[in-house]
């Protein structure tokens, strides 16, 4: 199949974690992949492997989402609004409103930036995807997540909105929220690159969630028939009964 001929996609934060195993899963069924992200070096390899194209983009900067969309086009199948993060663990009384903006800017407003800038070509493809990635913390509150657990409240509530405004649209709009999900990069950034924080996190848990396990139904979910919305998917490992209830041994 021709680059011309395969159905499209955008991945944000594609260069690692999730959205790098999403872009993966997606060129391997059948997609010409937009890998977009704001570190070059990783994002163009990532397209040279996958034979999609590269994009480096920061999704909190208008000029680049717009530079994003030129690229795109006039037509997008799918769009995977991945790129966000978490920024440190640390009580409300006890915040850094740095911290807190940055998350809402990533999670929250860079994912409306890309929607609204990409929303044309997915309704001109007739049949247009968006997968949002929150997570379970968008849906349960835990003490030093306030930040985080908010702009992903955020990231559910703007899913909502959009289906609702769309609904005589030709584009469905989903999320899925993964609970632990064990990257290179997710844990330690939120902990400013302490490394032995980031692996506490995981501690003693013998099968947490990979990127390829949310690639995987991220995929399945942007590939179900034209008439099948998957409104949400909460996707936790077994060990995981809960955000405050996890099975460590040892």
């Amino acid at each position: 199949m021709s680059a011309e001929t395969r159905p499209t996609a955008v991945v944000t934060g594609a260069s690692s974690g999730i959205g790098a195993a999403t872009a993966r899963h997606l060129a391997a069924a059948g997609f010409q992949v937009v890998c977009a992200a704001r570190r070059a070096e990783r994002v163009q390899e990532l397209a040279g492997e996958i034979d999609g194209v590269a994009v480096i983009c920061d999704v909190t900067d208008e000029a680049s989402v717009a530079a994003l969309a030129q690229t795109v086009g006039g037509r997008l199948d799918v769009l995977v609004n991945n790129a966000g993060g978490a920024f440190g663990l640390t009580p409300v009384a006890e915040a850094d409103s740095a911290q807190w903006r940055a998350m809402y800017e990533v999670n929250v407003l860079g994912l409306m930036q890309v929607t609204r800038a990409l929303l044309p070509a997915l309704v001109a493809s007739g049949a247009g995807v968006i997968v949002n990635v929150g997570s379970t913390a968008g849906r349960t509150a835990y003490e030093g997540g306030g930040g985080y657990t908010a702009a992903k409240h955020g990231t559910k509530v703007v899913t909502e909105t959009l289906r609702l405004e769309l609904f005589d649209q030709p584009v469905r709009i989903c999320e899925i929220a993964p609970g632990m999900v064990r990257t290179d990069e997710f844990s330690l950034v939120r902990f400013d690159g302490d490394q032995a924080r980031a692996d506490a996190v995981y501690a003693g848990v013998r099968e947490p969630l990979t990127a390829d396990d949310v690639a995987e139904a991220i995929t399945w979910m942007a590939t179900r028939p034209a008439h099948v919305n998957i409104d949400e998917l909460v996707i936790r490992p077994r060990a995981q009964a809960a955000q405050h209830k996890v099975h460590r041994e040892g």
